[in-house]
């Protein structure tokens, strides 16, 4: 029998070369890597609750907790207005935007730290860890407004004085924008971490201050109108007022600091993007 013999040969080879233009994404590398995704997408959503008592319940406990807390002190000991909006339903209006977009900035703005391990192990495209925050905390967003609308339900079956309004389409519009706001904070905040590692330690007590001075505990009408200006340039604040505006009926919709919002939000993802994509090539070394 004569012997046959395999000449050809298959490249197995991944070539992986430094990036030299200053923004280089590669969208497919980003598609093929998507079972990836959403397999962190699944670990990330099942392992924020796993090991405790309540399990899935703590996604309505929190937002409910937290809103609780702002109608005892602000609404009850503080008297602080609510546009004549019912205190529970005002405080938890801000709460679940506020809560999407705190928690995607801390995620994102922590990849280095929390996902290095990983990193140092095996290649794919970093930006899926980042990616796989926003998409997780999406999915919080949706559990924790569900519980927002049944108490929207509530107000409304109980005879409350709430307009509902059809600016209620416009709200993927607004995630999409919160969410890129979010992502390109937090890729900023990821990329600076790595170089300066006592940044993630004041993460926590910026956002606090960043909180009191957006509209989440109390309305933008109780402003001084000459001093109005100053709460609009938070690129958060006519997010929040525009969320109230279209479930509720109530709140400063101001159209010019909206759009501002939005174009500073397109613009800090490209920035975060442009530092993240930097920042990945030698990081390694940093830590």
């Amino acid at each position: 029998m004569s012997e046959i013999e395999r000449t050809d040969e298959v490249a197995w080879d991944h070539v992986i070369t430094s990036k030299k233009r200053v923004l280089d994404i590669n969208v497919k590398e980003l598609v093929k890597y998507r079972d990836l995704l959403f397999l962190l997408v699944r670990r990330d959503f099942v392992a924020q609750y796993k090991q405790s008592v309540l399990g899935p319940l703590w996604f309505f406990i929190q937002p409910l907790l937290n809103t609780l807390v702002f109608t005892v002190i602000f609404g009850n000991i503080a008297k602080i207005p609510t546009d004549g909006i019912p205190n529970m339903l005002f405080y938890m209006a801000g709460t679940v935007v506020w809560s999407f977009f705190s928690l995607t900035f801390t995620n994102v703005g922590m990849t280095f730290a929390t996902a290095n391990g990983l990193f140092s192990k095996v290649y794919f495209p970093r930006l899926i860890v980042p990616i796989a925050n926003v998409i997780n905390n999406v999915i919080t967003f949706g559990i924790q407004f569900l519980l927002f609308l049944g108490f929207l339900f509530y107000f409304l079956l109980a005879g409350s004085a709430l307009h509902p309004n059809l600016w209620i389409l416009f709200l993927p519009i607004l995630l999409i924008h919160v969410g890129l706001f979010a992502m390109g904070t937090g890729l900023i905040v990821s990329a600076l971490t790595t170089k300066y590692r006592d940044l993630r330690f004041l993460v926590g007590f910026g956002l606090q201050l960043w909180m009191y001075a957006t509209p989440v505990v109390y309305p933008a009408s109780i402003v001084k109108p000459s001093l109005l200006w100053v709460l609009w340039m938070n690129p958060l604040a006519p997010v929040v007022e525009f969320f109230r505006f279209m479930f509720l009926g109530k709140g400063i919709v101001n159209p010019l600091f909206y759009s501002i919002s939005v174009v500073e939000s397109l613009l800090l993802i490209l920035l975060g993007l442009v530092l993240f994509t930097r920042t990945e090539k030698d990081f390694i070394d940093r830590i």
